[in-house]
């Protein structure tokens, strides 16, 4: 589950051809597309928090897209990511003439936060457990779990391969968004699971974890079944997350409470 970066885009596939187009570069990692002195296009790369380089397009017509790709990817080492809406045909497609190629899928759930429609009502954590709402968890047991849980799933399949994009700059080594917005699920003595959600704009859910040792208890459910109450509560009837494709058992979950894909994003790569 994660977190949505932000996107690119192309807004015509008409207008004036290849060589008509001037690229400028405004600033470092900045270019624009100009067409007779008009701004038809800009371009924009920054690093990631995980130290990848993401670059993003914003152009009015093909020939401004291809040719701000073509100086951008002149200038700037390789590897490069981008994130597209799948459902963005063109944009995708001339990501693809530049030679980028998909690397990851994310699926975007709707969610329900009523606990009559999820079937969460009578959800309780496993004996020995209980929740701790958002606000209220301990800062240094919160990141213990969270660090915990990073190292375990970058010894297994990856993190940055497989969790969500984290895209807000943090001082380096702090894994934390912001402890405010983190439920955890706590043993006297220890977090085992967390739970992150943020409201701005709209519901969502960044990040549901559970430690490796710890799962299939019913802590994942249970902790998913408070965030969601606790939204329903404040007058939210929907949140929305993101699943990579090749997490089944977070797909099951939250299909299995009602969800509903809504959209699909694509991570490209050169």
């Amino acid at each position: 589950m994660n977190t949505k970066p932000c996107a690119s885009s192309t807004s015509s596939t008409s207008g004036p051809s290849e060589d008509a187009v001037m690229i400028t570069r405004v600033a470092d990692r900045q270019w624009h597309a100009l067409d007779d002195d008009l701004v038809v296009g800009r371009g924009h790369a920054e690093h990631r928090p995980d130290g990848r380089l993401f670059v993003s397009i914003d152009a009015w017509h093909e020939a401004a897209f291809d040719r701000l790709a073509g100086a951008m990817l002149a200038a700037l080492p390789a590897p490069l990511y981008t994130v597209v809406d799948e459902a963005d045909v063109t944009l995708t497609a001339g990501w693809q003439r530049a030679g980028f190629t998909v690397r990851r899928r994310e699926w975007e759930y709707a969610v329900p936060t009523d606990p009559q429609v999820t079937g969460l009502a009578a959800v309780l954590p496993p004996s020995g457990v209980t929740i701790v709402p958002a606000g209220q968890a301990d800062e240094s047991l919160l990141r213990a779990v969270d660090r915990a849980i990073r190292d375990e799933v970058e010894a297994t399949v990856g993190w940055w391969q497989s969790m969500p994009a984290e895209v807000i700059a943090r001082p380096e080594g702090d894994t934390l968004v912001d402890p405010q917005k983190y439920a955890v699920a706590a043993a006297p003595d220890r977090y085992l699971g967390l739970i992150r959600v943020v409201t701005v704009n709209r519901p969502r859910i960044g990040l549901l974890a559970v430690r490796a040792g710890e799962q299939r208890r019913g802590i994942a459910r249970a902790l998913l079944a408070h965030a969601l109450g606790t939204l329903h509560r404040s007058g939210f009837t929907t949140a929305f997350t993101e699943v990579h494709e090749s997490h089944h058992a977070a797909s099951a979950l939250v299909e299995g409470i009602g969800a509903r894909p809504v959209g699909s994003n694509l991570e490209l790569v050169r």
